[in-house]
C-alpha cells in the first residue's frame, strides 16, 4: 500500500521556521522525483519545490527562493522542506507528491499557518 505521510506543520510567527517531512512507503522511493505543493482555500495547488530522483537537482517557485530548501534522504524514504523566514502568505496546506513517468502519488497534506 502506497503511503506519503506529511508531518511538521503547525502555527508559527512571521519570520519563523518550520521543517516539513514526508515519509514514503509502498513504492521504490529512490526512483521517484519528489515535490512539495501548497494550496489555499479556493485556489489550485501550486508547486513549491521539486527535487530530482538521481541528480538531486532542485527547483523552486519564485515566491520561496532563498527561503525554502527541499532535500531528500533515500535511505530513510523521506523528503523534507525546510522553510525559513516564513511570511503570512506562506499559510497553506502543504502536500507531498511523488512522480515517476505515469505513476504519481499524493500525501494527505499538513497545515502551515504563519500568523502573529
Amino acid at each position: 500500500q502506497v503511503q506519503l505521510v506529511e508531518s511538521g506543520g503547525g502555527l508559527v510567527q512571521p519570520g519563523g521556521s518550520l521543517r516539513l517531512s514526508c515519509a514514503a512507503s509502498g513504492f521504490t522511493f529512490s526512483t521517484y522525483g519528489m515535490r512539495w505543493y501548497r494550496q489555499t482555500p479556493g485556489e489550485e495547488r501550486a508547486l513549491v519545490a521539486a527535487i530530482d530522483r538521481t541528480t538531486y537537482y532542485t527547483t523552486y517557485a519564485d515566491s520561496v527562493k532563498g527561503r525554502f530548501t527541499i532535500s531528500r534522504d533515500n535511505a530513510k524514504n523521506t523528503v523534507f522542506l525546510q522553510m525559513n523566514s516564513l511570511k503570512p502568505e506562506d499559510t497553506a496546506v502543504y502536500y507531498c507528491y511523488a512522480i515517476k513517468e505515469l505513476n504519481s502519488y499524493w500525501g494527505q497534506g499538513t497545515q502551515v499557518t504563519v500568523s502573529s
